[in-house]
Order: structure tokens, then sequence, then C-alpha cells
């Protein structure tokens, strides 16, 4: 057997990855808890200060629940007087959770599921918050961070989430939220911080977060990782991935501040293919929403139907460069330049159960592969502070944004009929097929082997789509304090937005080419009522706009670049408009027992109005319309000097109102939206029993979730537990110990429109021992 893949070089980085890890438990090692130091008062004044603690949303003390604000400055407001729903995750909730991913950190945000990839939509993470696909609306440090990836969270200090359309702030798509990562920059004052993870299922993470001062204005940082570990209750899953990330930055506490960040991730995994869908008699064209199919292994959960073929690489870098400068004490103007590519290269077996086959005991390996790059470059100027007009006082924040965006997409082949079999292989997997006379492509549901010798043949298609954009963007926001009890908050944005795509054969002989250009202006509005000086009421309205190309082909395109292919290959004719989203809000929000705790309550409405639909069988317009509308409550912070809490709860009722006059999508009129339950709710809460002493634990409830608008595939409501406990032996050296999903529970927590259902990891145990210096 052949195969061309793109190879990394994993092998001798994770040896001295691994060197450094194992060099640091003999007395300087840690997780990444930061050690804060102040900066000049000049600083502490400005819109974004350079200090450690204000890097970390100006949560109120280092291991504080709570975060007074948002690290944009395109937020010109602190969190309690914004008028939109905001969830920070501080640092110190990634570190009792045990978090080792963006995942797992978003679970504690209720309103957000994950959905599943194949190979036309990229493995990776794919959020949804409010029912609206998120994969392409992450950012990192407030700059898009384009390109399918899973993404590490050892160099991030704290995530924030924006729930409601905000392409006001962050740009195209955010139908229904957005995600930024705030990263780790070099701060005053030194310190080292870092440890070792050993855990269940061969679990080995080493990290590092040193800090350097040079002199009294520059500093240095550093953070480091390396992690490998199976995945408890699924079979063959692995996970293998290093990361380095430095930090410089010039002029800390002086007018003028520069920042110099790099990251660099790479990762070497086995995928997982999932669990396929059961399915009735008569094949999967005879589901129905009455019965929706649900995941079934054949009676044995931790079976995997891929095959040794299958693996997952990936390769992240983007380099930052930043300078920032007051114009006066309240003024302030920062540029921002970065370059980032990110990789991905895969062959995943996927459990097809399109031929019939999982309710007679067989699953047909169907192979999905990808190999893509996405290169992006950004140029952000922001100008940012406050003014006074007629005795008023605006907060304010306004800037330009070009940024250039190339995508390239191409596959593998993967022969999977190199093995004589009769034609009924072709449309259905018995059980008589089951081993070699399919070539083992088809094999058992309840037990899959996989190490079959399967014996086809793969190799590099070089046949693709390259895809490319230009965005060029104006925005400007302010908080206008009309009094002591009334502010408005505004913002608008004008994009132009230019993406073309084209089509290629292996031999590179171009097969089709296209380019659409839009314009569009999205905003913001809200008003704000202060009963008190800790509390807020507020209504807002916001927009969004999701224009044809929205992703460049690395995630799933609602509203497509080009027309869409009928069953003949013929371009079906279509609007090319962007889809516009636009949302209702009503809340409070209140800082109470000393400001050490933070409430949130709002109502919501939002609707998509013009979503792209097939009209004919022709055509496709911009004219149907979905709604998710719901209430959500949240808590953060302090109870008592030794009790905290995270926590939040979510009611989303959503519907597909109109999905055009075919009658296939017609019929789906009333039906529940993808990855969207009804209710989900989190809890993470501690204890500090003595001074050396924390415990703590969470709950974690998601509703049914349904994987496609038929409604015809679903996966159940589950509800986790997880528990913590921390000891510090002393002041440099403490030891945590996390146990998740503490019950042992099969759940599902990605879903996939057909086929399959990704199984969450079984019961995990991680004990760190961590380092402070």
């Amino acid at each position: 057997m052949s195969r061309q893949q793109a190879q990394l070089p994993v092998s001798s980085p994770r040896l001295l990855a691994s060197a450094i890890g194992v060099a640091l438990t003999a007395g300087s090692a840690g997780h990444t808890v930061f050690a804060a130091e102040t900066t000049d008062s000049k600083a502490s004044g400005n819109a974004i200060a350079l200090d450690a603690t204000a890097i970390t949303g100006e949560a109120q003390d280092s291991t504080s629940y709570q975060v007074e604000k948002a690290s944009s400055p395109k937020y010109t407001a602190p969190l309690v007087d914004t008028p939109r729903s905001v969830t920070v995750i501080p640092q110190q909730v990634l570190k009792d959770t045990g978090a080792l991913n963006m995942q797992d950190a978003l679970r504690t945000v209720p309103g957000i599921t994950f959905g599943a990839g194949e190979g036309g939509n990229p493995q990776g993470d794919r959020p949804f918050i409010r029912g609206f696909d998120a994969q392409g609306d992450t950012y990192l440090d407030g700059v898009r961070d384009t390109g399918s990836q899973s993404r590490e969270i050892f160099a991030v200090e704290n995530i924030e989430v924006s729930k409601g359309p905000n392409s006001a702030i962050g740009g195209r798509g955010a139908a229904g939220g957005s995600i930024n990562l705030v990263s780790k920059k070099a701060h005053l004052g030194n310190s080292f911080d870092g440890g070792f993870t050993w855990g269940s299922d061969q679990t080995q993470r080493y990290t590092m977060d040193g800090n350097y001062q040079f002199s009294d204005t520059a500093a240095g940082r550093l953070n480091l990782m390396s992690h490998e570990s199976n995945v408890a209750g699924r079979d063959k899953v692995d996970y293998d991935r290093w990361g380095i990330a430095p930090s410089l930055a010039f002029g800390l506490g002086t007018d003028t501040r520069v920042n110099l960040d790099y990251y660099h991730l790479e990762s070497n995994d086995t995928p997982d293919s999932g669990i396929p869908y059961t399915i009735p008699a008569g094949g999967s064209a005879a589901r129905t929403k009455s019965n929706p199919d649900k995941p079934y292994a054949g009676g044995d959960h931790s079976n995997f139907y891929g095959l040794d073929r299958d693996f997952r690489k990936g390769r992240t870098d983007t380099a930052t460069f930043a300078i920032e400068h007051d114009l006066s004490d309240s003024l302030t103007i920062k540029n921002t330049l970065r370059h980032g590519t990110s990789m991905q290269d895969y062959i995943l077996t996927q459990p097809d159960d399109s031929k019939g086959n999982v309710n007679n005991g067989s699953v047909w390996r169907r192979a999905n592969t990808r190999v893509s790059n996405t290169e992006t470059t950004t140029n952000q100027t922001d100008l940012f502070g406050n003014f006074y007009v007629a005795g008023f006082k605006n907060s304010f924040s306004t800037g330009v944004e070009y940024t250039r965006e190339e995508s390239s997409k191409s596959s593998y082949n993967v022969n999977t009929d190199t093995t004589p079999r009769t034609s009924a292989v072709t449309t259905n997997c018995n059980p008589g097929l089951i081993g070699a006379a399919s070539g083992y492509n088809c094999t058992s549901l309840s037990n899959p082997t996989p190490n079959d010798p399967w014996n086809g043949a793969i190799s590099r298609n070089y046949a693709g789509t390259d895809t490319q954009s230009d965005t060029y963007a104006l925005y400007a926001f302010d908080t206008l304090e009309l009094s002591e009890q009334w502010l408005v908050n505004m913002g608008l944005r004008y994009d132009h937005f230019e993406t073309g795509y084209e089509t290629y054969t292996n031999a590179g002989t171009t097969t089709s080419r296209g380019s659409d250009t839009s314009e569009f202006v999205t905003g913001q509005f809200g008003i704000v009522y202060k009963p008190a000086e800790n509390g807020s009421i507020y209504a807002s309205y916001a927009t969004s706009a999701t224009p044809p190309g929205n992703t460049l082909g690395e995630g799933q395109e609602g509203n497509p670049l080009g027309g869409t292919p009928d069953r003949n290959g013929n371009l079906l004719k279509s609007d090319m408009e962007p889809e516009t989203t636009r949302n209702y809000e009503i809340g409070t929000k209140w800082d109470l027992l000393n400001d050490r705790l933070s409430l949130t309550a709002d109502i919501f409405r939002t609707e998509k109005e013009n979503a792209r639909v097939q009209v004919d069988t022709t055509s496709y317009e911009n004219a149907g319309k979905t709604r998710v509308q719901g209430i959500e409550l949240s808590a953060s912070g302090k109870i008592t000097d030794k009790w905290q809490v995270f926590a939040g709860y979510a009611y989303m009722d959503s519907e597909q109102v109109d999905g055009g006059d075919l009658p296939a999508n017609k019929a789906n009129n009333g039906n529940e939206l993808p990855n969207t339950p009804k209710n989900s709710a989190s809890l993470w809460t501690t204890y500090q029993v003595t001074p050396k002493l924390t415990i703590g634990g969470g709950a974690f409830y998601v509703d049914d979730v349904f994987g496609n608008v038929a409604n015809t595939t679903m996966v159940d409501s589950y509800v986790r537990y997880d528990a913590m406990a921390a000891y510090k032996l002393s002041k440099n050296v403490d030891l945590q110990l996390n146990v998740q999903n503490l019950t042992n529970e099969t759940y599902y927590d990605k879903a996939f429109s057909t086929h399959f259902a990704n199984q969450a990891a079984g019961r995990t145990a991680l004990l760190s021992t961590n380092f402070h210096f």
C-alpha cells in the first residue's frame, strides 16, 4: 500500500518538549498560573492595560471567577454596562476544571454545542452558538482566526464568548455570536509556572510558562506544551500534539509599547470515526422525524469503525506584531499586523449508514479525506479612548481593517475497489460481505476490526479548489454617558468583501471559476439604565451579515459562493446576496456581594430573515427564515471568600420558519434547528476547605440535539459530573486531581447531519503537579 502525505516534524520537537517536561518535574514545572505584576500607573488608565491582571479581563484578583471587562477596546464599557450577553471564561476556571482544549473550556458556557465534521466540512472545532454555526467566527486577540483546526489553550489567558449577532465587532458571519481567545503575553515581573499531568488512558501532559523582565520596560515570556493521550471509552483513538508560544514586549509602562508574539502548534492524531446512526429497514430514505435515528454501536460503545490507515495531522503558525502609543492620557492608537497559516491533512474512515447496513449487523467504511491550508494576513488599526462633548462623556473605539485570506483544498484517492466482489456491495453492506469479500470495507457493527488487512491503495489527489478573499472594513463604537443612570451603546461597521474561487483537476487544469463582491453595513444599538452603580437594565438590537463564501471552504457554507450544483452537476442560479441576522435582547446585570459576584439574565430573539434556500429545481433565493428565542442566566464570582461559582442556564426555542417553496425543504418548516438544545446548563463550584485544601465539582446538562433540520437524526440528552481537589504542598508546589465524567456516562457531544455522531470521553482521571516561582 502506498500513501503520500504532508510530513510534519513531530518526533524531534516531541522528544525535546517531553525532555523539558521531565526536567521540570525535578523542581520547576506547573500549570499556567499567572503571577501578575503591576505596571506603571499610566498603563492602568488605558483601555487595554499591559499588566497580567488586565490581560485576563481585569478580574478582581488572579484567582477570581469574576471578570469586569472584555479585552477588546471595541467593548467600550465594563461588562456590567455592556448591553449584550458576554461570558468570559477566566484562567482560574480553565485551571480548576482541568480544561485541555477549547472544547473543554466551552463546556462551561450553556447555549454552545459542537457539530461533527467529515471531509467536505472539515474536522476541527465547530461550535454552534445559539443554534448558528460559528466555525468561522473564532478570533485571537480580536483578529479573525481563519482556518479549521482543533485549538489548544496552553497559551490562552482567557476565552471571551459574545452571544447574538455581532458582525459590527468582528466582521462577516457571527450570526449567533463569536469566540475570542486572549493569548498570554509578556509582562513586567519575573515568574515561572509549569507542571506535568499524568492520568488515565496514558495521558501525559507537560507545560511551562516563564516570564522574565529584561529591563525596566522590556520582558519576554515563553509557553511550552507537550501532550499525548488516548481517549477513555474509545478504542484506537489517540491525541499527540506539542506547541510553543514565545512573546516579547518592549516599552511596558511607557507611552509606546511593542509586542511580538508567535504561536506554533503541531498535532498527529488518530481521529475518532464516531458511531453510526441506526436506520429503518428501508434505508436512510425511510427516516422520519417522528422516530429519529440515534447512534448505535451494536452493544459496545467503545467500538472504533476506522482502519489503521487513518490519521490526522495539523499545523498552525501565527505571528503578530503590535505597536500601541498613547497620544494623550485619554487617547491611544494601536496597530496590529498578523500573518498566520493553518493546515490539515487527514484520512478519516466514516461509519456510513447510507447503505442500509446498520440494522443488519454490518457497517460500510467510507473514507473522508482532506488536505487543506489557509493563509491569512491582517492589518488592523484602532484608535480608542474617551472625550467629552457638551459635558457628556464618550468612551469610543474606531478603526480600519484589511485582511487577505487564501485557502487551498484537495484530497486523497482512496481506492476501495481493489478486491473483486459482487455488484451488491456497491449498494449494500451485509454480514455476508464482512471482511475479505468486500476488501475489508464492510465490517461488523458489534465487533469491528481496525487492524483488518485492508489492501486498497492511497495516493494524493491534487484536484481541488483555491479560494481567496479581501476584506476592507471601517468601524466605530461609542458608549455615551447621558447621566449617571443612562448610557447609550452604539456600534457601526462597513465591510467590503471580495471573494473568488477556482477549481482544477489533478493535472492542474482549471474547470471553473467564480467570484462575488459584497458590501454590507452592520450595527448594534443598546440603551442601559443603571438603577444603582453596581447594576444595569438594558435593551439592545444588533445585526450580522454572512456573505457568499464566508468560510472560504473551511467550514459548512450555508451561503456558498457560486451556484450550487444540482444532481446532474449543473450550477443552479442564485441570488448571491449576504444572509442577514438580527437580534433583540432585554437583560439585566448585577455585581453583588461587594462586587465579588456577577449575576446576569436576558431574554433574546434571533432571526435570520433571508437565508439562502432552493425555491425550485433551477434556482436559489435568499428567501428562507429561521428563528431562535429564549432566556439565559449566569453567575460568576465569589459567594464568600472561600466559595466560588461559575454557572449558567440557557433555554432556546428554535425553528425553521420558512425553508422555501421546494417540497423537500418546505416539509421541514416548524422543525427544530440542528445542534440547538432546548435546555442546557452548567454549574462549576469550588470551596477552600483550609488554606491548603480546595475541593470542587461540576454538573453539565445538554438536552436532546437533532443532527439535521429534518429532525431525523438525534442524540439523547445527558448529564455529566466532574470533581476536583487541589492541595498546596508549599507556596511553590501544589497538586490537583480532576475526575471528569465521574459516573462514566456514555453520551454524544457532536451530532453530524447524517451517518454518525461522535462519542465523548468516558471517565478520565488527571493528576497534576504544579510548580510556581
